[in-house]
């Protein structure tokens, strides 16, 4: 029987070979945020995260200890918006985007 990667794997080694998909995958995590699916879009920042900087360099970056970051962005984290703030200000700079918000026509 072959063996087969996890999910997470390959979105973990996918982020480190092509930059353009780490840089959607950043995105989409907040628009879904903003568009108020917060938990798939913690669960897409949590894979960003993990596949590009890690907890522990997040949290030494942001003075928030790596263990509450994981709780943040896991199932039942509920961050605050100044906490979550930071972390994607910080994943911003260090992934060289800049997100905005547009309102979008009706």
């Amino acid at each position: 029987m072959a063996l087969t990667r996890s999910f997470k794997e390959l979105v973990q080694k996918h982020v480190a070979e092509d930059p353009a998909f780490a840089e959607s995958l950043l995105r989409e995590g907040v628009d879904l945020m903003l568009a108020g699916e917060v938990e798939t879009g913690k669960a897409a920042l949590r894979d960003y995260i993990k596949a590009t900087i890690g907890f522990e360099k997040l949290g030494r970056a942001t003075g928030t200890q790596p263990k509450s970051l994981i709780r943040m962005f896991g199932p039942r984290g509920n961050p605050q918006a100044r906490n979550l703030f930071n972390v994607i200000g910080y994943l911003q700079k260090q992934a060289g985007v800049e997100l905005r918000v547009a309102a979008v026509p009706a």
